[in-house]
């Protein structure tokens, strides 16, 4: 479960005031897969994050009860010079997993041949996509954060990547932002609307991204 407790963020940026999320308190509930809708710059990646711990909220807080994951297929935070490898172990140390399991989940899942050994820097933007998808499904977490990736490279790979994503979420919630209607309809058991700093949970899938539109043909 994931818990907001008065939870508020704010930008101040060249004498511009933008709130994101304004006093919430909520409790989400554990094991379901939740849509994250909202406009774009709403504030939903900013609020994946908060609960990620990579960012930090203005005032109020976010308990976790259980393990949630970083965005998944988030590259952000690789280390250029290290090899796919090293920042699989890297990962590994942080998270408190098996290095020689996650490394060895990585290098098969990946598909990089000798590239996995060699620095992330000379990886082109595909190949680092799927060593970060790789790494993502490779720790198995109570709660994974979906910012708009499920799957990546060609056809095989992103077929093989939503069936593996699916296989993970059936032992486990998620949140998932995701721009298709289509795709929220599919993964998603109820919706979190996030519109003007203020969000509103629907157990109804359909409800919340009707009043989603409703909001955005305004």
């Amino acid at each position: 479960m994931i818990e907001l407790v008065n939870l508020s963020k704010t930008y101040r940026m060249s004498g511009v005031t933008k709130t994101v999320l304004h006093r919430t308190s909520m409790r989400l509930p554990r094991g379901r897969t939740i849509g994250l809708v909202g406009r774009n710059g709403a504030g939903k990646s900013t609020l994946l994050r908060m609960i990620a711990g990579t960012q930090a909220a203005s005032s109020g807080e976010i308990r976790l009860h259980g393990s949630v994951s970083w965005p998944v297929g988030f590259a952000g935070s690789f280390h250029p010079d290290l090899s796919g490898a090293q920042n699989a172990r890297f990962v590994a140390r942080i998270y408190g997993v098996d290095s020689d399991e996650l490394i060895a989940f990585a290098e098969d899942f990946a598909e990089l041949g000798a590239h996995f050994r060699l620095p992330v820097r000379t990886y082109s933007s595909g190949m680092v996509a799927r060593l970060a998808f790789a790494l993502s499904m490779g720790i198995a977490f109570d709660c994974y954060l979906v910012d708009e990736v499920t799957a990546v490279g060609d056809a095989g790979f992103r077929t093989k990547s939503d069936r593996m994503f699916r296989a993970r979420m059936q032992g486990a919630g998620g949140i998932v932002v995701n721009h298709s209607d289509a795709m929220i309809r599919d993964l998603c058991d109820g919706v979190l609307l996030l519109e003007d700093g203020h969000l509103t949970w629907f157990e109804d899938v359909a409800e919340g991204l009707r009043q989603h539109q409703r909001n955005m043909a305004r």
